[in-house]
């Protein structure tokens, strides 16, 4: 009777673990937000805390060192009005006669009336006497037609739909409200259309300049075209911006954008897997890991993740602020170790269950702690690199504009919508970062005449 039982409860207690450890994956499921994963702010209780910051002695708002902004009257005012002193005094002197010893001035600062401008080309006809040939002279390259927008409205309505996130209705009734221009959903888009035409020879140089950088960030996120699920991409560094967009997430995409496969140096990113297929060294970033780590110590209370959440943020901080000793560092590394270590011994592997075909599913704890284990490497790089950042946030700041665009605007009409979209972004995305004015280079864009970045940065 025994003998015959004891398959069955093997069975049942397998049965019974898979349960609970479904159960568990649940109750943490629940439990997590921005702070504890990779889950957006936008999904988090009003309640929840979403600041990593440490609380420090400083009080709020501006710092004793910090040098104010105020506005400020300019020195060559575009109008002058001189308000006079008229009447008469208490003691019947008149006003008008009295010179004038002083001046108080106040400005106001302020739109003109803004309004479509016509500029109207005339081009001479003459016919020669002698031969009597007709002769006339030509007109601008820019004024094709007999009427046509100019480059700045055209740059306008660029900067509010690729910038602003605006959409094309929207846009149109914006600019007829502001300039009295009553512009169609088609000119808008016409518009793109030339600015990213002319932004070819850009995005050619720009994906050469990132291709020099000795450190990259990368990082990507869902995006909908014609209502099905699509990825935009984004490479980056501290004055260069590229972003595409591609029906794949993975190594396809990537291919397709023609950098990160060629580079050779460091590139940070969130240890997705397919950035360990390329050929170049790996950053992770810390930030990522911090939720995790704290996620683990709250939820599940696994004290080696908070041990080792406490000791990366301590020695973060004497590194960036520099009084990191040799000392200190190799005490952290042992430290590293020994909690990983700890953190496996913690969540044993799951063994698998007979019957049961393909990988076996391991805990959140155990996942967590080989990763870190098999990218050591990668987790510290940024301790003996100086140019190796802690997180990756220069690119989760790149891609969260395209998380932006799809709550404001939605997701894209058609692929080439989307890469056209893309293209002029990493352009104002670069003049933004270096300080340019976003406007006037798109209207530089329109005109012919492209206002480039520097690429030798």
């Amino acid at each position: 009777m025994s003998n015959d039982a004891c398959p069955n409860c093997k069975k049942l207690e397998a049965q019974l673990a898979t349960v609970l450890a479904e159960l568990q994956d649940i109750k943490a499921h629940l439990g997590l937000n921005s702070t504890t994963s990779h889950q957006p702010p936008s999904q988090d209780k009003p309640w929840t805390p979403k600041s990593e910051r440490q609380k420090t002695s400083r009080s709020s708002g501006a710092q004793p060192s910090h040098k104010g902004k105020t506005l400020k009257m300019t020195e060559h005012p575009d109008q002058l009005i001189t308000l006079p002193v008229t009447g008469h005094c208490g003691c019947g002197q008149a006003w008008d006669t009295v010179t004038v010893t002083d001046e108080l001035a106040r400005q106001v600062l302020d739109l003109p009336e803004i309004r479509l401008q016509a500029v109207e080309y005339r081009a001479q006809v003459k016919v020669c006497p002698t031969c009597h040939h007709r002769e006339q002279a030509s007109f601008p390259a820019h004024v094709p037609g007999r009427v046509q927008y100019g480059p700045r409205i055209h740059g306008l309505a660029v900067y509010l739909n690729a910038v602003h996130f605006v959409p094309l209705k929207r846009t149109a009734t914006i600019l007829e409200a502001v300039c009295g221009a009553t512009i169609s959903d088609g000119t808008i888009a016409l518009s793109l259309n030339v600015a990213v035409g002319r932004l070819t020879t850009f995005e050619t140089e720009l994906k050469t300049a990132l291709l020099k950088q000795p450190v990259l960030h990368a990082d990507e996120t869902g995006s909908k075209v014609n209502g099905k699920l699509a990825w935009m991409h984004v490479v980056s560094c501290k004055q260069l911006t590229l972003y595409a967009h591609h029906e794949q997430r993975g190594h396809a995409a990537l291919k397709d954008m023609n950098v990160l496969p060629r580079f050779q140096s460091t590139v940070v990113h969130d240890a997705w897997s397919t950035y360990f297929q390329l050929p170049v060294q790996h950053a992770l970033c810390k930030a990522h890991l911090l939720r995790e780590w704290r996620h683990l110590a709250e939820e599940h209370g696994q004290l080696w993740a908070g041990e080792l959440r406490s000791a990366m943020q301590r020695v973060y901080h004497e590194h960036k602020a520099g009084t990191l000793t040799s000392e200190g560092k190799a005490a952290f590394l042992d430290q590293f170790d020994r909690l990983v270590q700890a953190g496996l011994d913690v969540n044993p592997a799951t063994d698998s269950v007979p019957g049961q075909r393909g990988r076996v599913k391991q805990t959140r704890g155990r996942n967590l702690a080989l990763r870190c284990q098999r990218h050591r490497e990668a987790i510290l790089r940024f301790l003996d690199d100086q140019q190796v950042p802690f997180d990756n946030n220069q690119a989760e700041r790149a891609i969260q504009m395209a998380c932006v665009k799809r709550k404001v605007s939605g997701g894209f009409r058609s692929a080439k919508g989307s890469m056209n979209f893309c293209r002029v972004r990493s352009y104002t995305a670069t003049l933004h970062k270096q300080g340019a004015n976003v406007l006037h280079g798109l209207v530089s864009v329109l005109r012919g005449n492209i206002l480039m970045p520097n690429f030798s940065r």
